[in-house]
């Protein structure tokens, strides 16, 4: 006999951006050693960036955040090692350093023409334990035909992954092929690489080795097309299992390593897009969501604010640093 999944109600949102709910909060990050969570809302006309004081022990907000406009969108940002108020992000092109400070970007690497921004934008990506910066691409056009639906008449989709290195080397590690590239995220044991298509509504996993940066035996893990919701951002636990947003579904799914659906976290907010561990301990899920566009919206729905969940059982780690 099945046993029912455990739902579990992560509640109302926790923090509401003092201006309005954002358009698509994005690319939460926490820095422990001033105890603050940093996210941008990359659909915002300017986008900007968010950085929140918070309780190390509690979670909770110690005042309003800090809110900079950014000069082009930025959909993730990570943290540069001895770099104190640097990041390096995916901005619209390709990658960039960003100053905390300021909001002033820099161009580090333009990989999409400007001539191409119709068809393609860097989206999300990651850090690997050796300092190295992924991050992928959506097509735009492919994504337009909406979850699931794009016809085998488009062909292949566009969208890439490229890895971007401490030593300003840049690699193509998947040449097209990719709707909507997200949620990059490696296991404890360094072994796995993660990395979800939203828009196909797919997890896959791949072999990864450390010392080189490869990937290999790309594999299907989870199969939404059949279901509902679009894997989005994700962490993962130190037991290896997978929280992942899932954009449409009201909900945090965690899975485990081989794809074992275990639970869900529901939220009042329809577009929870991406995940990060904080607090002192980092037992606390920090989730930011998307406002709800659709005709049909709710009108209690709380999508564009940041929420907050506290698992029982469960704690992660920090995000790695970019080592450049």
């Amino acid at each position: 006999m099945t046993q029912p999944l455990e739902t579990i109600d992560g509640g109302k949102a926790w923090y509401y951006c003092r201006k309005g709910p954002m358009v698509l909060g994005e690319a939460p990050i926490y820095r422990a050693s001033d105890s603050t969570l940093h996210w941008v809302d990359c659909l915002a006309e300017p986008p900007e960036l968010h950085i929140l004081k918070v309780d190390p022990e509690t979670g909770d907000p110690v005042e309003d955040a800090r809110v900079l406009e950014l000069e082009d969108s930025v959909t993730v940002a990570f943290f540069r090692k001895d770099k104190p108020g640097s990041y390096i992000a995916a901005y619209y092109q390709g990658v960039c350093f960003l100053d905390e400070q300021t909001g002033k970007l820099e161009v580090v690497k333009e990989i999409i023409p400007t001539d191409q921004r119709d068809e393609l934008r860097f989206n999300d990506g990651g850090i690997d334990a050796k300092g190295r910066f992924w991050l992928a691409e959506i097509d735009k056009k492919a994504m337009a035909y909406g979850p699931n639906k794009l016809p085998e008449s488009y062909g292949k989709p566009k969208g890439r992954l490229w890895r971007y290195d401490p030593d300003g080397s840049l690699h193509l590690m998947i040449d097209g092929g990719v709707v909507c590239g997200n949620g990059l995220a490696w296991s404890p044991d360094n072994k796995t690489m993660y990395f979800n298509d939203s828009v196909a509504m797919m997890v896959f996993a791949y072999d990864f080795d450390l010392e080189t940066g490869n990937i290999s035996n790309k594999r299907l893990l989870i199969d939404r097309r059949s279901s509902y919701g679009e894997p989005d951002g994700m962490v993962l636990d130190t037991e290896g299992n997978l929280w992942i947003a899932v954009f449409a579904s009201n909900r945090v799914m965690v899975f485990s390593p081989e794809g074992k659906h275990l639970k869900d976290i529901i939220f009042s907010a329809k577009n929870p897009a991406c995940t990060t561990w904080g607090g002192k301990d980092h037992n606390i899920i920090y989730v930011a969501t998307g406002k709800d566009r659709s005709a049909d919206a709710k009108p209690d729905d709380e999508g564009g604010h940041i929420f907050m969940y506290k698992p029982e059982d469960a704690k992660g780690q920090p995000k790695y640093e970019f080592a450049g």
